[in-house]
């Protein structure tokens, strides 16, 4: 069976932290936050994987591919570098919705965020035989961003992402399907077992409610990596003029 593999990290005892001895300077969390996101990506990036913010203090990577063992040693180097810890657990699912629900009660299972104890934990089971894995990727971009920018004052536009963003998430997660903003004008959604139609249902959902039109690229591939770039090379064919869109979808050659 093809399976998503995320892997949800959580930064252990946060709160507590950000104010003992007394409230840290708010500068200092926002660069503790942006440095620590920056660390993890290069770390599940060396191994073809890809994290996404969400809370800033829970982060969701996608990590097929990567070992229990290769996961502790992300850990291990993180740990020693910062002046917190992140505890990590690993979820499996046939969609992305399940397998972020898997990997969060693995997580609750060992102990609160906010406790002090709970430190540095590693849970929840990776894909193992004869499960197969499969990352299923849409790199979403909104059409004509720069006349919104160049017209409108940036918050009014900043207030309108963020709309279009929740309009996404709202619909793709009735559908089992995550997306996440990833800065500018781009989305990318974990959308496994997402049909073409489907996808292509959602986006004129979103031009009805907002006049927002978007266009996408969809990746398909057996990890995280190879998957957006795929989805990234579906957009640039659309932004070229190479297809007329609006969603290319492209498959890598190992699938079978």
């Amino acid at each position: 069976m093809r399976k998503l593999q995320l892997t949800l990290i959580q930064i252990d005892n946060y709160g507590p932290w950000t104010v003992t001895p007394s409230p840290k300077r708010e500068s200092e969390l926002q660069c503790l936050q942006a440095d620590l996101y920056s660390a993890l990506q290069r770390e599940f990036g060396r191994r073809k994987g890809l994290v996404f913010q969400m809370r800033s203090d829970n982060m969701l990577a996608i990590s097929n591919g990567i070992s229990l063992e290769e996961h502790r040693e992300i850990m291990e180097r993180i740990n020693s570098n910062f002046p917190v810890t992140v505890s990590m657990a690993v979820g499996t699912g046939e969609t992305p919705y399940k397998a972020q629900l898997e990997a969060t009660l693995a997580l609750q299972k060992m102990g609160s965020s906010r406790q002090e104890k709970r430190k540095a934990v590693l849970a929840g089971t990776p894909l193992k035989p004869p499960d197969e894995d499969f990352v299923q990727i849409s790199h979403l971009d909104l059409n004509h961003s720069s006349l919104l920018t160049d017209t409108f004052p940036i918050y009014d536009t900043h207030l309108l992402l963020q709309k279009s963003h929740l309009h996404l998430m709202e619909r793709l997660n009735r559908r089992d399907a995550l997306v996440f903003y990833m800065g500018g004008d781009n989305f990318i959604s974990v959308c496994n077992r997402l049909e073409k139609e489907e996808f292509l249902r959602i986006l004129a959902e979103v031009k009805q409610l907002l006049g927002l039109e978007f266009k996408a690229g969809m990746g398909l591939a057996k990890d995280g990596e190879t998957a957006a770039k795929l989805a990234a090379e579906g957009l640039h064919e659309i932004r070229t003029g190479k297809s007329p869109g609006p969603l290319v979808v492209k498959a890598s050659d190992v699938l079978p």
